[in-house]
């Protein structure tokens, strides 16, 4: 039912603010693990591929608790849920870089992971409220973007920060995830439903969505056909996407190979890790396409996904195999000066400047993926059933994920008995690539299917919002 409500729009702003910086504060957290992967083992005498297992650990476990955490969000309020999971990550974080041993690093960073998992879920139910249909897929390339910031800095800040000391990324990120779990308690609850145009005169008139996910309703989330290509898109895609996180292990192998040390490498790979993200930002351009040719077919967002994953193969393997050599960083005169000279490489350096352009194209390509499979989810699927239908999938591309980047590393190790380092890690990644196809093909199929779930939405939010005029007429007549 849609019950009498008085709207608080003038905290909405502020809210999204805080809420988005949230969300890229904890990419920027989990972002930490792959850059310092190195220097972890090394601080800890372990094998590198025993720490890489703790990334697809935090991967897994946040895909796994993200399917609970959108239930009882899809159920309750999703604010006090939102404040509790970012103190959990914070701090498992913050015991993390306390940890003595891998295996105690493992438990924390497990801790960690469940938190995590509310802000994947949770966090896309509330800021899907926000948003219009006829903007979503340019509202959420700025969601999707801020997460990607977030990746950015914490590739830059772990690269930087930790490259001598691991820790102290660990803590200061942190620390600021508990300042703004602490802001976000200022902020206002996310009406449920508010962004749904057929609800608009009803909660304009004094109304709340309060429908909530039901038990009853699971069934139905997998009767959308949609959704199954949805999800079993991540399968292949993140297998793929897991891998990329290794890509500033790649270019760190390739600046040790110029005769770099292990401090300088792993500061060099990370800023160059966090400069080929910067392709990304044309995920905003993505979203927009995709938000103006649905309004002519709602075959839109799927096929526009499915163009530039498949699009993007070529680029990226092109890019792994490009050499780096004849760097000049000026590696004795501390971080900034490390950052400025690989800064400058990018402009001085054709192999950088090269490999740049590459993996500008790819990222660029693949850019369309993100915010329109956000909308896709948003379009087929009722208010109170996002958040678990995210979880959902979400657990599918973390499983996925998980295993794209667990598998990365070992598949490196074999591949380094027929080939040296970096070249080993560059046949790897170029391999995971294959699994970008099956994910274009999802998406095609997907895009065959969503016209006639996204209308059924439409007539059960129609009607609800009609039903709910005539209650609340009825109420002021009764009073």
């Amino acid at each position: 039912m849609i019950a009498p409500h008085k709207a608080r729009s003038g905290r909405i702003f502020y809210t999204v603010t805080v809420f988005v910086v949230l969300a890229s504060v904890d990419n920027t957290a989990a972002a930490l693990y792959p850059v310092l992967t190195n220097v972890i083992a090394d601080d800890f005498g372990a094998d590198t591929t025993r720490v890489a297992s703790v990334t697809a650990l935090v991967i897994l476990v946040a895909a796994l608790t993200a399917v609970a955490w959108g239930y009882f969000g899809d159920r309750s309020s999703r604010k006090p849920l939102l404040f509790w999971a970012t103190m959990v990550w914070c701090a498992g974080l913050l015991l993390a870089s306390r940890s003595s041993s891998l295996t105690e690093f493992a438990i924390w960073s497990a801790l960690f992971a469940i938190g995590l998992g509310a802000i994947a879920s949770v966090g896309f139910s509330v800021i899907s409220d926000f948003i219009s249909p006829r903007r979503r897929g340019l509202a959420m390339s700025f969601w999707g973007l801020s997460q990607g910031i977030g990746g950015f800095v914490g590739l830059l800040v772990g690269g930087v920060a930790g490259a001598s000391d691991w820790r102290r990324p660990f803590v200061g990120i942190a620390l600021v995830g508990i300042v703004f779990a602490l802001l976000y308690l200022t902020t206002a609850e996310a009406p449920r439903g508010r962004s749904e145009p057929e609800l608009a005169e009803a909660l304009a008139s004094g109304g709340v969505y309060n429908f909530r996910i039901k038990k009853s309703d699971l069934p139905m989330l997998f009767r959308t056909r949609t959704n199954p290509w949805l999800i079993l898109q991540g399968l292949t895609a993140q297998l793929a996407y897991g891998s990329l996180i290794w890509v500033p292990l790649l270019f760190q192998g390739k600046v040790e190979a110029d005769g770099y040390d292990l401090a300088t490498a792993t500061a060099v790979g990370a800023v160059f890790g966090a400069l080929f993200q910067l392709g990304g930002l044309a995920s905003i351009l993505s979203g927009h396409l995709g938000d103006r040719l649905q309004l002519r077919t709602p075959r839109a967002r799927a096929l526009i996904s499915s163009t530039g994953i498949l699009g993007a193969i070529p680029f990226f393997v092109a890019f792994f195999f490009i050499p780096i050599r004849g760097l000049d960083i000026p590696a004795d005169q501390g971080s900034l000066a490390i950052v400025l000279g690989t800064l400058r490489s990018v402009f001085t350096n054709p192999y950088v400047g090269a490999a740049f352009l590459l993996c500008l194209v790819a990222v660029v390509l693949t850019s369309a993926d993100s915010p329109n499979w956000f909308a896709l989810i948003s379009d087929v699927n009722l208010p109170e059933h996002r958040g678990t239908i995210y979880g959902i999938a979400n657990l599918s591309n973390g499983l996925s994920r998980a295993v794209g980047n667990g598998l990365t590393v070992p598949v490196a190790g074999l591949l380094a008995t027929g080939f040296g380092t970096p070249l080993n890690y560059a046949i790897g990644l170029a391999l995971f690539q294959v699994f970008f196809i099956p994910t274009g093909l999802c998406y095609w199929k997907a895009s065959r299917t969503c016209g006639d779930d996204l209308a059924r939405v439409r007539a059960v939010l129609a009607e609800r919002g009609r039903q709910a005029l005539e209650d609340t007429s009825t109420s002021s007549e009764d009073g």
